[in-house]
């Protein structure tokens, strides 16, 4: 095995938080690179069709949710492949923002050139080197053999806290009985009339959710439906959901399909991972058949693309420094050490049993999340970002959202470069000079 290549920061995972992550770290002057284990970027944006995006305002319309990933939806935009933010008819959150994940691939490519992160893909993580509580290096396995990367500062990036649990940090998973959020394995369908689907509703408002948009789908363009329940009662599905919830785009006779579940199994353990991913694609073929036999406007609609891996909602949550929780998302608390901030609920899709468990934030507004809770207890040079930030299960239910992601990553980017640059603890950052670095990024703190 070769020497060790050296960088200032290694960005562990290619997803929505690492892709931020890598760009903040190398424009913020640091030796970067992106290691990711697909052929392409995105995470569960891409690779398990996790769509739209949800949410950059909170509940009354402020846009909490800036930098660097505001900057993705307007070059998106510029590229046709986006219609930016729209009002959520679902009535669940303010605002989702549609995305056309291929153009948001090679997106991801370009930006990292342009701030000179160097990137690695088909390569996955395989051994992390820990001294004095701090990670020397990781070997990752990739087509080539093996190759150990060194860097002053890692950020996890992985979602499932790979890289701290392998470093040995503490972390903890799921509710009370340990059981995590359930998987859906996504899927697009095209050939939908959505005319036919807006009749639908108009005509029947009580079988869609209580907060349903329907008075206003004259004036504003159908993005999500929550509902058809009697349908779904009727059917008899054996799929512990309540109604069926669908997103429309980002083809114009296109609906990105969310209501298989699969529950009960533990992602981070290979053999229930397997059995999940084969229980979630047949669970795709009953649903197709379902939606065409039992939907309005889907008579003649297809199964157009399927996740290449199933979603994951909830893994490990590695314990950091600060450990926010489900009252401090609800009372929109506020932090000194701000580094991010969302308006998304409390959203929990039952681990054990049907429903979804949602809690608003007082006031329709934002909470913050604190830089402490990107910081490890156990490792002196490491960040997360992403969904396995120290958070309860409850405070995970929100972080978890996509564009939370973004926020984080580009935080613990920004973060990573500092600490690299003047070669202290991640636990040691300036927190006045953090701030600076992201409101120069146009980051919204709400300082």
């Amino acid at each position: 095995m070769q020497q060790s290549e050296r960088f200032d920061v290694a960005v562990l995972g290619g997803g929505p938080a690492g892709i931020a992550a890598a760009i903040s770290a190398a424009r913020n002057g640091a030796r970067t690179i992106l290691i990711e284990r697909y052929g392409f970027l995105g995470g569960m944006s891409t690779v398990a069709l996790v769509y739209p995006w949800m949410t950059f305002h909170t509940a009354v319309g402020e846009q909490v949710i800036k930098g660097v990933a505001q900057e993705i939806v307007d070059r998106l935009m510029l590229l046709g492949a986006s219609p930016g933010h729209l009002r959520d008819t679902v009535g669940f959150v303010y605002s989702l923002t549609p995305y056309h994940p291929e153009v948001y691939k090679v997106l991801a490519f370009d930006m990292l050139q342009e701030a000179g992160a160097h990137l690695l893909l088909h390569s996955f993580v395989t051994d992390v080197e820990v001294q004095d509580q701090r990670i020397t290096e990781v070997t990752v396995q990739n087509k080539s053999g093996r190759r150990r990367i060194a860097a002053k500062v890692f950020v996890d990036a992985t979602g499932d806290g790979d890289v701290a649990f392998a470093a040995g940090a503490a972390w903890e998973q799921g509710n009370q009985n340990r059981k995590v959020q359930p998987m859906t394995m996504k899927f697009r369908m095209r050939g939908v009339n959505l005319d036919a689907v807006k009749a639908y509703m108009q005509r029947n408002p009580e079988q869609f959710y209580e907060k349903s948009l329907i008075a206003e789908l004259d004036q504003l363009p159908l993005t999500g439906v929550m509902g058809f329940y009697k349908e779904w009662e009727e059917a008899g599905l054996p799929i512990p959901r309540d109604g069926v919830l669908f997103f429309t785009g980002p083809g114009p006779d296109e609906v990105l399909i969310n209501v298989s579940r699969v529950s009960g199994l533990d992602p981070t353990d290979a053999e229930h991972l397997t059995s999940a991913e084969i229980e979630g694609r047949k669970q795709v073929l009953l649903l197709e058949r379902f939606f065409r036999e039992h939907i309005a406007g889907f008579e003649n609609a297809v199964i157009s693309a399927v996740g290449t891996q199933i979603g994951i909602r909830e893994t490990r949550r590695i314990l950091g420094e600060y450990v926010l929780n489900g009252m401090d998302v609800l009372d929109g608390r506020r932090f000194p050490d701000v580094i991010a901030r969302s308006g998304y609920p409390i959203d929990i899709h039952n681990p054990e049993g049907t429903g979804v468990t949602a809690n608003f934030i007082r006031e329709g507004g934002a909470y913050d999340i604190p830089y402490r809770s990107i910081v490890p207890r156990d490792v002196d040079n490491l960040l997360l970002a992403g969904r396995c930030i120290s958070t309860t299960h409850e405070a995970q239910a929100t972080t978890r959202l996509t564009p939370s992601c973004m926020a984080i990553g580009e935080a613990a980017g920004a973060a990573a470069a500092l600490a690299a640059r003047i070669d202290c603890r991640t636990a040691d950052v300036p927190i006045d000079r953090l701030q600076a670095a992201l409101l120069a990024g146009e980051a919204e703190l709400g300082l």
